[in-house]
């Protein structure tokens, strides 16, 4: 039997949640996860506790334990209030003792991360703002889903919500004291927290919450956190966010998709304390600004192995985005950007960041583009400034991201293949490492211009300047009609933005034709596929005969291009609602079908004020779509304020007409898509 007094003696104990009841302590047959973690905690002596919960408490060696066996059918637990701080060290909260969780059943191909049973959630009309809270050492959380928490902006601005928050001090969301930075610093932050195999802010069904949290994975104030093989997805901020300190942190292997739909767009936003900390091997996919965004950090990261697509679907950003110093970018995939791949900003001070040994494709920036400090506008240190000029002085240098270490310049913009090979010369800041790529342009890019910055593709070569700055490379690879570009690295200062296209032809002046390849179908994550049994013998068919000049037939669809919205409102009316079941309706008939959804106002108000209103117009209807099941990477959003107005506004009608949100649809094979405008929904004022 164990004793009332031993948490007191520092005891361990296995709990078994039962219930999945939550409110007032009492003492009953079952145990709720709120009375477990005040007894892990020691705030509830188990003399208090009934016959039948004794039962459930049980004395262990090492770690104490808060494990499940919660009755089928009753596994969602739905909070009335938030749960007391995780204070025993090492703690460990496991949903995978629940009956019917599965180790081996994924819902998603790409990392298998299982599926939850339990869920932990805010009850209907609650509004709770976070899940669980780590103030200790070496607490796990494993095999979890948790969403729906979230808060006003108020006292807890400095403490964010979110569905996993960890830091040494926390207060009450009704606490008016105010937080400053020093009381968090002064104490011991919690060490080596593991949050492990869960789904934050995505039911265990893999559908959006009716309400979405705030943010997933808050590091607050703590060292050494890990975020492993977790599903992160649709937050209203980022799905992982650091404050004070998170040095040490490593986040890896986790699938972060559509998360920023409402607040902070970034899927991973690092500020304050990171040194040491590594992102790697993670998919992040279909986020409404960068992948990952670093806001002033201390300490340096190392980016690695991420996948890292899809994103700015909301605010045009850098796929990466770095301020400080001795940051890593290495081997990442980095496709389909409205912005540039990497931007390095100039303020505060930014140098020695590497970024090599990545692969960039259809980005409407750079690959990497390094900002200068005249260039402060929004979009400059979002999005990137552009190429620039040589750095021809020590001063011009210091106002540059990376010290703004030259970009390599190939001698001439066309090299001719002689005997099958290729003879590169180009020239750089001396004593720099080259590295030569393979590159293809985007869709809508020609190949023609000079100069032209394409992505960087793949690495074909790596080569030295010499002390004049030289350098050559001779390449047996390459074929007419490919195009190279170069990037320089410098250990001290970092890495160089790309080096502007070559062409490889057969003669001087040669026109090669080259098609561009249109881009991948957007989707971030697919179901695994089960093993199947043999195929029969396949019965021959006759193969039609296809006019290869022919080009194929436009699909014809009786969609909406609109919805309307009424006077100073942002919200989906019931007609705009059911104009957009249409549009779901179509996006689900065919899966290559994108769209942007532009959002529009009238010219009442400020132009600033019209540009938030047009966004949140825009917004709100992709969070519709979501909702309608339509994937977070196949819409992006843009705001176009009173910019385009459709009519001279000479009545009421025509001021409706104006408040809108048009859809423009796009097939990623090429093929031209007919549509229609509608009025149904029209929204006319009084």
């Amino acid at each position: 039997m164990l004793h009332a007094t031993s948490l007191r003696q520092g005891k361990s104990v296995r709990i078994v949640v039962n219930s999945n009841q939550d409110g007032a302590i009492q003492a009953d047959n079952t145990l709720t996860l709120r009375e477990a973690i005040k007894i892990v905690n020691g705030t509830l002596p188990v003399n208090k506790l009934s016959n039948a919960e004794k039962q459930q408490v049980k004395p262990v060696n090492g770690s104490s334990q808060i494990e499940f066996n919660l009755p089928q059918e009753q596994t969602t637990i739905a909070l009335r209030s938030i749960l007391p701080p995780l204070k025993a060290p090492g703690l460990v909260i496991d949903g995978t003792t629940q009956p019917g969780y599965d180790s081996n059943k994924s819902a998603t191909a790409e990392i298998a991360i299982p599926i939850p049973v339990v869920e932990i959630t805010p009850a209907d009309n609650q509004k709770i703002f976070r899940g669980l809270t780590v103030v200790a050492d070496n607490i796990t959380i494993r095999g979890l889903s948790l969403y729906g928490f979230t808060s006003e902006h108020g006292p807890t601005e400095s403490t964010p919500p979110a569905d996993i928050f960890i830091s040494n001090i926390v207060y009450p969301e009704s606490s008016s004291s105010k937080i400053r930075e020093v009381e968090f610093k002064s104490l011991k932050p919690p060490k080596n927290v593991v949050i492990e195999n869960n789904w934050l802010g995505i039911t265990t069904e893999g559908k959006m919450p009716e309400s979405t949290s705030a943010f997933g994975v808050s590091v607050f104030n703590a060292v050494g956190t890990k975020i492993i093989r977790n599903r992160i997805a649709h937050h209203d901020g980022s799905a992982i966010i650091t404050g004070i300190r998170a040095d040490k942190m490593q986040a890896r292997e986790n699938i972060i998709v559509g998360n920023g739909i409402a607040g902070m767009p970034d899927a991973i936003r690092l500020d304050g304390s990171i040194a040491r900390s590594e992102i790697t091997s993670n998919l992040i996919c279909a986020n409404d600004g960068s992948g990952i965004f670093l806001f002033k950090p201390e300490g340096s990261v190392k980016i690695k192995d991420n996948q890292i697509k899809f994103n700015g679907r909301r605010l045009r950003r850098a796929a990466v985005y770095l301020m400080g110093n001795n940051h890593q970018v290495l081997n990442n995939q980095i496709t389909n950007q409205v912005g540039s791949g990497v931007t390095v900003t100039s303020y505060p001070k930014s140098r020695g960041n590497l970024i090599r040994d990545n692969s960039f494709a259809n980005i409407e920036g750079l690959s990497i583009d390094l900002n200068a400090r005249h260039n402060a506008g929004v979009r400059d240190f979002q999005q990137g400034d552009g190429p620039n000029p040589s750095r021809d002085s020590n001063n011009r240098r210091l106002d540059t991201g990376n010290a703004g270490i030259n970009a390599p310049e190939f001698l001439s913009p066309e090299f001719m293949i002689i005997n099958g090979k290729v003879y590169l010369d180009g020239k750089a800041d001396p004593g720099t490492e080259i590295d030569i790529y393979r590159v293809s342009p985007n869709s809508k890019q020609s190949i023609d211009s000079y100069p032209a910055y394409s992505p960087l593709r793949k690495i074909i070569a790596k080569v030295k300047t010499n002390e004049k700055g030289r350098f050559g490379a001779i390449l047996d690879n390459l074929q007419p009609g490919d195009m190279v570009s170069a990037i320089a690295t410098l250990p001290k200062d970092g890495t160089s933005e790309p080096a502007a296209n070559a062409v490889v032809v057969t003669q001087i002046g040669e026109k090669p034709i080259k098609i561009p390849q249109p881009g991948e179908i957007p989707q971030c994550t697919s179901r695994p596929q089960p093993p199947s049994p043999p195929p029969p013998e396949p019965i021959p068919e006759p193969i039609p005969e296809v006019n290869p000049e022919l080009p194929p037939a436009p699909i014809r669809l009786r969609v909406p291009r609109n919805i309307h919205f009424g006077l100073d409102k942002d919200f989906i009316s019931s007609k705009s609602a059911q104009v957009l079941d249409r549009v779901a309706e179509v996006l689900e008939q065919y899966p290559t079908i994108v769209i942007e959804l532009q959002g529009h106002t009238d010219s009442r108000a400020s132009v600033a004020y019209n540009q938030d209103l047009a966004r949140r117009r825009a917004n709100n209807a992709r969070k519709y779509l979501i909702k309608k099941g339509i994937a977070p990477e196949r819409m992006t959003i843009r705001s176009f304020g009173e910019r385009q107005l459709l009519t001279d506004e000479s009545d009421r009608v025509e001021y409706a007409r104006n408040r809108r949100v048009e859809i423009s649809f796009f097939d990623v094979r090429g093929i031209d898509i007919i549509f229609d405008s509608q009025e149904e929904d029209l929204q006319i004022e009084k």
